[in-house]
């Protein structure tokens, strides 16, 4: 199925609720970025959180790429300062710092296969354990960015250590596909209205600063959300590819 077609078919998926989406227990976030969280699950993890679900999130990489030429914010403070965001961004969707993991691989490096994806997929079944999940949310295999195939790639690799545990994918970088990209079969999943949790989550995604605004000025080539973008992601509707044992 060509991407263009595939996207549309997302956007009509059946609307359902978060009992539906996760049928028990709580549910596990694997973001490849810090801002991943908020841009493509902001609304389920408020949700969860306001039905008392539990809910971790695994931050993969540590988010160093996006302004790879600032003097004011070399690795270790850009690090250091995404990570903050993204704690405030999960406490305004009602998730506690401790209930976030930042595995910090290298930003554009985030491995697929071998040792340290192997060690990251562990990590993903420990927080799955952690929460009792009945469910896992990574990025969509065939979004356009290697950190994101990376991620679902090591969901793929923690999925036979948690059998009975569902697993959803969430398109970010989707729609800048070419539109003629085959991405496999049409889609089998849910839209989750989270109408009611918008505000929350615009405030959550304006939370990661330093990828919003002009906070860090002194990178011209450094990396910034297009606010058509995150209109995109900020609507009424999520959407879940669920993908097949």
């Amino acid at each position: 199925m060509r991407a263009d077609a595939f996207l549309a078919a997302a956007d009509a998926l059946p609307v359902a609720d978060l009992d539906s989406l996760v049928a028990r227990g709580g549910l596990v976030v694997v973001a490849p970025h810090p801002d991943d969280e908020s841009l493509g699950c902001g609304g389920l993890i408020a949700a969860a959180r306001a039905a008392g679900r539990d809910v971790c999130l695994v931050v993969v990489s540590d988010g160093c790429g996006s302004h790879t030429h600032s003097r004011l914010y070399p690795p270790d403070k850009l690090r250091t300062l995404r990570e903050a965001e993204t704690l405030r961004a999960v406490a305004i969707l009602g998730l506690a710092a401790d209930s976030v993991t930042f595995l910090r691989l290298p930003d554009a490096h985030v491995p697929s296969a071998g040792p340290e994806a192997e060690a990251a997929a562990h990590a993903v079944v420990q927080a799955a354990t952690a929460c009792e999940a009945g469910a896992v949310f990574v990025t969509w295999r065939h979004d356009p960015h290697c950190d994101h195939k990376a991620s679902a790639a090591i969901v793929g690799l923690a999925r036979p250590l948690m059998p009975k545990v569902a697993v959803y994918e969430y398109p970010v970088w989707g729609w800048t596909l070419p539109p003629e990209t085959e991405v496999g079969p049409a889609p089998d999943g849910l839209r989750l209205d989270v109408s009611a949790y918008r505000a929350a989550k615009a405030r959550a995604v304006a939370a990661h600063e330093s990828q919003t605004t002009d906070l860090i000025a002194d990178d011209p080539t450094g990396f910034r959300l297009e606010p058509a973008m995150i209109d995109r992601l900020c609507g009424p509707y999520e959407r879940f590819v669920r993908i097949p044992a």
